[in-house]
């Protein structure tokens, strides 16, 4: 009983913590998601669930909740898979030297800030300066060319490229990491049974960093719902709201437009989401690791 008594002693700090900083405002931000809200005169007006109406009527809102899908699908292929397989090719390196001289090389890029790596990017796809139009230029496809930021058709995608850029090595780091923790005796009998590197990396490698990528793809996922600093740095949810994304749409509705009840209802909507996807996540990781 004084065992247990202890362990409580210790856990209660931890979960007062988490009450008050954690559950308390995730509860109190449903309720301002009921009130019509100015921040500045402080008028209040309780309006029930007619924020989600309206949110769910608003066509920005669709937009930006699509912006966040492409955010997703793109950074799982290539923070998840293509990190996977750069970190396969660089642990397949034979040189311990060149190992670390290609995690070095690849890391670097998430060393940089979001806010600086967006604004680096601003100036590469600047279209009279920037480098990757002068770069399409001196190889022959001036056609290509193009106001990058400015124009709807590309201004999502050139945004998420700049974060796939900045975000690629971590995850190849972090997939390095796994590779190395399998025992390569695996590898060895292996090649002594004619494998293929190809074979390898199907029977191998990919089953035994399973929960790494498992992890990796409901962070990464997760996180294209919580995207923020990029936009704001590189767009500012433009040309005409076609990079708006959830969170610079409820930091506008409630910093611009003083609609802090539209806001709050967005960011409902944005915890249900990295719930329902870190819970449905959690349940595939571990029905695969009983199957396993």
């Amino acid at each position: 009983m004084c065992r247990r008594a202890l362990g409580l002693a210790w856990v209660i700090p931890a979960l007062v913590v988490l009450g008050v900083f954690v559950y308390l405002p995730l509860v109190q931000n449903f309720g301002f998601s009921t009130l019509t809200w100015d921040i500045y005169s402080g008028e209040q007006e309780y309006v029930g669930l007619e924020n989600y109406r309206r949110l769910f009527d608003d066509p920005v809102f669709w937009s930006s909740f699509a912006n966040n899908l492409w955010y997703a699908v793109i950074s799982v292929v290539f923070q998840v898979f293509g990190a996977l397989l750069l970190a396969a090719l660089v642990e397949s390196v034979r040189r311990e030297r060149w190992q670390r001289a290609l995690r070095a090389v690849y890391f670097i890029p998430s060393a940089i800030s979001l806010t600086v790596a967006g604004l680096l990017f601003y100036f590469v796809y600047e279209p009279n300066i920037g480098l990757l139009n002068h770069v399409l230029d001196a190889v022959g496809l001036r056609e290509f060319a193009q106001p990058w930021l400015g124009q709807e058709s590309t201004a999502m995608f050139a945004v998420i490229a700049m974060s796939q850029w900045q975000g690629f090595g971590y995850c190849t780091l972090l997939f390095a990491v796994a590779i190395q923790r399998i025992p390569s005796e695996l590898y060895e009998a292996a090649a002594l049974d004619g494998v293929g590197a190809v074979r390898r990396f199907f029977r191998v490698t990919l089953p035994l960093v399973r929960e790494m990528t498992g992890l990796m793809t409901m962070v990464t996922v997760s996180g294209a719902f919580q995207v923020f600093n990029e936009v704001m740095v590189m767009t500012s949810g433009g040309p005409n709201n076609s990079t708006q994304v959830l969170g610079t749409w409820l930091y506008r509705s409630g910093f611009v437009r003083n609609d802090f009840g539209s806001a709050a209802a967005i960011g409902t909507v944005l915890f249900v989401i990295t719930l329902t996807i870190a819970m449905a996540q959690l349940w595939i990781t571990r029905r695969k690791r009983v199957e396993w």
